[in-house]
Formats: structure tokens, C-alpha cells, sequence
């Protein structure tokens, strides 16, 4: 997928929508339409920045290959059906290329290849690394065919072809190069290369790269409309695994604002449990069995450290626990917007959905990796017993609110997920375990729900016990088939949902704006519209039996992609970017919406009366 054109011409802060990653699945790289690397973390997602100018122009650090003519017009696309990004430079005689790519060999490294395909092109190539967050800025040393940038705990190694300027913290070249003629650089992060890159290496690492790529999105499975943003979406989620661990980054990066100029600044480098159903859902549904395989070992690896009780909410992506948030006050934000977190503190919350996530994901998988292990079921034995007890507490929500806690709709509704998925599996796999303890929970939680949650002034289910306002995660109702799409009470609801959250085929989370919002949400500023949630109500809507409708959303929420087929969490109303980038969970509802839409038009029987 190719970008429009774009003249190249710098604001405060690069927009966020004007990024692509690349990644090797332990990190991953933003690459902007001007050829600057402005954010990577090494050696690992969550690990410190060494380029970060996106969070700080000034500070934060940059790796820049490209064209020293401003007036050339800059697109960026992927090799189809790959993680290889080509950032083109265009002008009325002269077009310039730069390619983009991470090996999958665990070597951390980011290989850069400047070509000039018409007419003789000059390339400016900048070099600033700055460590740990931006507070180190490293001494720089030439060695023979690059330089060294370090600090003393950590060294990063850049190789070039063209000689380089060293200067305090930087490394500069400008250079030229003939029509057909092209230059690599290779950034070789924590250890000098031996032998030394060369043409040969760049050439194979290419080529085994896009290998790499093809290869996987092969052997998947995509629906025949809407394939391209399909498999760039599937793309995404891969590249955001680990590939160690089978862990899935929530986005690439911390730092960038929900609301600018406010708080909302959130370090999402981490792996949520609540992604956990919707990941195994859409890996799953692509066929990749290996990804939703790793991704619930990982889960249920947590599950085992907690003693099956009380889990976390996130991890890192190694699985450790604790997330301390810490505030980096040196970064002026993107757009000024701080403070600038890392860390989360939200780790420490209670959120009850969580549980629901995790059975779904068992059950889910179950179906294609088969039952789950006695060791396995004697842990969700014990979880939820612990649940049993704890599920009518009022918690934090599926939104993370920094306020005081409520009993929110969508803890409730998934605590009901977690036992109304319990039951089918002791029936399905003939599991031990108080089957009808566990039917009467279920069945009390729904009860719970349908007598505390409905309020007839409003014709909805709200977002928590004694509250007026209603909340998108309501739209998980039928999705997670807790009610008949076509139930009277779900469609007075999603009326409501369309009055109040929904413009158009965007939708907000809820209403930060009605009476009492702000003190549930805890924080200021109104957000933009939430790009999961409107594709949750694409399937919810397709549920309910409007599938022209839910198409015609669907398409036009795809017009809202970056140009690459991205998406960062959330678009303002001018349709701008928001939050961080690329974020895992939108990518996941885009497939889910994608495959039920397929089979609705295709007329498949199971989609049409389907709770």
C-alpha cells in the first residue's frame, strides 16, 4: 500500500501518521516520510531509546538517510506482502529511493540502503544516537568503515560506505550518487561486526528478509476482499511479537498523546492480557496456529506464577511483573505534551475483565490446539475459584481509569465470559471441575447485569452500576455472545451508542464530556475517537443483520489508515493520528470486523442469527 504524495516540510513534531515501522519481532524502528529513524529502543521493545526525536526534537536523538532536495516529494510503501519499507523521493526528473529493513537473526541491526533510480541524487546521512531515554549522549570514535558511538555501558557501531564526519555525538555525510549507482549503511547496535558488512551481507540479508516475509504471510489465510489491509494488518501483529517469548507488544512506543498538549501519554511496549482473545481470535482466523500457540503459553505461564489467582493486567514482554512509571521530564513531548511516561503504573490495577479474556483465549484455542493440559486446568480451577469470590468488586475497567474504581459493565461482562466459558469446555472436553457452581455464577452475573446495568431512561446498558452514560466496550456484548444481536434491549442500545459515541464511523470510548465523565476517567482534555472500538461496532452492527451498512463503515474506516495501512490508537476529528503507534488491538479488530463481514457477504448461514 502506497502513500499519496507529500511535500517534505517539518512541523513542531513529525506527525504520528507519518511513520511506518519495520521490526525484526524483539524491536522495532518508526521510520518518518522524510527518511528519519526518529524512534528505536534496543535491544527490546521496552528496553531504552536510542533515537527519540519524536519525542523530543531537540534531545531525543535521530537517524537520518535522505535526499538533500527539500522540494522532492516523499511516499512511503511496503514490498508487498512484507516488513520492507520503501521511502520514495520523487521529483519532475529525479526519483530516489531508500530501503528500509531489520534481519530476523536477532542481531538487532537496521540495514539502510540509499538508491538513485533517475537522474544523479544527493543524500544527506546524520547519525545521532542518544542513550538511555535521551539522557547519555555518547562519545563518538572513527573505526575503520564507520564509527562508534558510546557511553560506556553500551556501544552502537555504524557502517557506511561513504566516509563519515565524526563530531561530538554525530555522525554526518553528504554525499552523491550517480543514476543506478546506490550506498548502504548498516547500524549495528551493542557489538562490533566481524567480519565487516559489506554489499554481500546487505545483499543476502535482503533477500532472506523478504523470504522471511512471503513465506509467513503464505501460509495464512485472508478473506479475498479487503486481503491487502488484511495481511498489513496480520503483518503488524508479527512484527509486534516476540519472537522469544510469544508475548505481543500492545504498539511500538510510550509517549505519544491521546489528547495533545494534556496527560494521556502512556508507555504501551508492554504485552496486556486483555489482548489475549482478540489476538488468539485473529491469529486464529489466519490460519497462524504457531503465533496463537505461543502467544497462550505465554499467558498461562503468568497464570502459574500468580498460583492461578489474582493476575496482572500486563506484563513485560519477558513476563516480569513490575512496571514502575517513571517520568521523563527532560523530553518536551510530542507537541509538548507531558509528562512523558515510561513504565505503567496501571500494572498494579484490578481489572476483572481480564479473566474473561484469558478463559476466552483457552476456549478459543482450544479449538485448534486442542484441550488444555490437567496442569493447565487445575491453575483455571483455582483462578476461578478466586473469581467466584471477587467478581462483584469495583475495579479500574477495561479503560484504565486513574479515578476512583466503579463496578464497570465490561468487568461484569467478562467475568460472565470467564464462566460462561468454563461451563462449554467441561462439556466439550469433558473437564473436571463444579460445573454447576460454575453455571450458577454465570448465571447470576448475567443476572446482575441485565437488573443493574439497564437503565429504561436512557434505553441502554451504561457504563457502570447507578450511572447515565454509556460506553463503546458495551459493544463487546453480542461480539462475546452474552446477548442476541437482534435482542430488543441490544438495539435500543446500539441507538444509544449511535447518539452518543458514534460520528459517522468513528467512535469514542465513552462521553468525556457528560456530567461526572471526568471524575470516572480521572484525567483532562477530550480524547479523539477510538479506532478499536469503531471496529468493534463495524461487527456489531454487521451482527445485528445491517451488513451494507456495517460494509460501508468498514470502507471508510479503512480510508482512515495511514498510508501505509497503519493505525496509531486513536484519530482526532481532522482525522490525525493519535496515542501510540501502531497499535496491536486496532489491528486485531480490523481482522476480526474484516472475516465476519466475509462471511456475512458470502452468506454464510452462522453469521446471520449468531448471539
Amino acid at each position: 500500500m502506497a502513500s499519496g504524495p507529500a511535500v517534505m516540510n517539518k512541523p513542531s513534531s513529525t506527525p504520528i501518521e507519518d511513520h511506518a515501522v519495520i521490526g525484526d519481532m524483539q524491536t522495532a524502528a518508526l521510520v518518518a516520510l522524510d527518511g528519519t529513524i526518529d524512534f528505536f529502543c534496543y535491544p527490546n521493545f521496552d528496553s531504552p531509546t536510542v533515537f527519540a526525536e519524536l519525542l523530543d526534537r531537540e534531545k531525543g536523538g535521530r537517524f537520518r538517510l535522505s535526499v538533500t532536495d527539500g522540494h522532492l516529494r516523499s511516499r512511503q510503501l511496503y514490498l508487498p506482502d512484507t516488513n520492507v519499507l520503501i521511502t520514495r523521493f520523487q521529483g519532475d526528473s529525479s526519483v530516489a529511493e531508500v530501503s528500509d529493513f531489520m534481519p530476523l537473526d536477532g542481531s538487532g541491526r537496521i540495514i539502510r540502503r540509499a538508491k538513485a533510480i533517475q537522474g544523479d541524487i544527493d543524500f544527506c546521512l546524520i547519525c545521532e544516537p542518544r542513550f538511555d531515554y535521551a539522557r547519555n549522549v555518547p562519545a563518538a570514535e572513527p573505526i575503520e568503515g564507520g564509527v562508534v558511538f558510546s557511553d560506556g555501558e553500551r556501544s552502537l557501531y555504524l557502517y557506511a560506505e561513504t566516509p563519515l564526519e565524526v563530531g561530538e555525538g554525530r555522525a554526518h555525510a553528504d554525499f552523491r550518487l550517480k543514476e543506478g549507482e546506490h550506498a548502504f549503511v548498516v547500524l549495528c547496535p551493542g557489538r562490533k561486526e566481524v567480519p565487516k558488512v559489506g554489499h554481500e551481507y546487505v545483499s543476502a540479508s535482503f533477500k532472506a528478509t523478504v523470504d522471511f516475509w512471503h513465506d509467513w504471510v503464505a501460509k495464512g489465510r485472508y478473506p479475498t476482499r479487503w486481503r491487502e489491509i488484511v495481511v498489513r494488518s496480520s503483518l503488524v501483529l508479527k512484527l509486534l511479537s516476540s519472537r522469544q517469548y510469544g508475548s505481543i507488544a500492545a504498539a511500538a512506543t510510550f509517549g505519544l498523546p491521546e489528547v495533545v498538549g494534556h496527560s494521556r501519554n502512556w508507555d504501551y511496549r508492554y504485552c496486556w492480557v486483555r489482548d489475549a482473545a482478540f489476538s488468539i481470535y485473529a491469529f486464529s482466523r489466519l490460519d497462524c496456529f504457531e503465533e496463537a500457540h505461543a502467544f497462550t503459553t505465554f499467558l498461562l505461564d503468568r497464570a502459574e506464577e500468580c498460583g492461578g489467582c489474582e493476575m496482572q493486567i500486563m506484563y513485560a514482554m519477558d513476563g516480569r511483573a513490575h512496571l514502575p512509571e517513571v517520568e521523563l521530564t527532560h523530553l518536551s513531548g510530542w507537541e509538548n505534551s507531558r509528562p512523558v511516561r515510561i513504565g505503567n503504573a496501571a500494572y498494579s490495577q484490578l481489572q476483572l475483565d481480564i479473566y474473561g479474556e484469558l478463559m476466552d483465549t483457552i476456549y478459543v484455542a482450544a479449538k485448534s490446539l486442542g484441550q488444555p493440559s490437567k496442569k493447565v486446568w487445575r491453575r483455571l480451577t483455582v483462578m476461578l475459584e478466586w473469581l467466584q469470590r471477587n467478581w462483584g468488586q469495583p475495579d479500574e475497567g477495561i479503560w484504565e481509569v486513574r479515578g476512583p474504581r466503579r463496578e464497570f459493565l465490561s468487568s461484569r461482562l467478562m467475568c460472565w465470559v470467564a464462566f460462561d466459558r468454563a461451563v462449554r469446555m467441561t462439556h466439550k472436553h469433558s473437564l473436571p471441575g463444579p460445573v454447576e457452581e460454575w453455571r450458577q455464577t454465570r448465571d447470576e452475573i448475567h443476572a446482575s447485569i441485565m437488573e443493574d446495568f439497564w437503565d429504561e431512561e436512557i434505553g441502554a446498558f451504561v457504563q457502570y452500576k447507578g450511572s447515565q452514560t454509556v460506553d463503546a466496550s458495551v459493544l463487546l456484548m453480542p461480539l462475546m455472545r452474552f446477548i442476541n444481536p437482534r435482542d430488543r434491549l441490544w438495539l435500543r442500545t446500539m441507538r444509544a451508542v449511535e447518539q452518543r459515541l458514534v460520528k459517522d464511523c468513528l467512535v469514542l470510548r465513552y462521553d468525556d464530556e457528560a456530567e461526572g465523565a471526568e471524575d470516572v476517567d480521572g484525567l483532562s482534555g477530550r480524547e479523539g475517537a477510538f479506532t478499536t472500538c469503531a471496529f468493534w461496532y463495524v461487527e456489531a452492527l454487521a451482527r445485528t443483520g445491517d451488513v451494507p451498512r456495517a460494509r460501508l463503515l468498514f470502507e471508510k474506516l479503512l480510508s482512515y489508515a495511514n498510508t501505509v495501512g497503519l493505525y496509531a490508537e486513536e484519530l482526532s476529528p481532522s482525522g490525525a493520528h493519535l496515542g501510540n503507534f501502531p497499535q496491536a488491538l486496532t489491528h486485531l479488530s480490523l481482522i476480526s470486523a474484516a472475516h465476519w463481514l466475509e462471511r456475512a457477504l458470502d452468506g454464510d448461514e452462522g453469521t446471520r442469527f449468531a448471539a
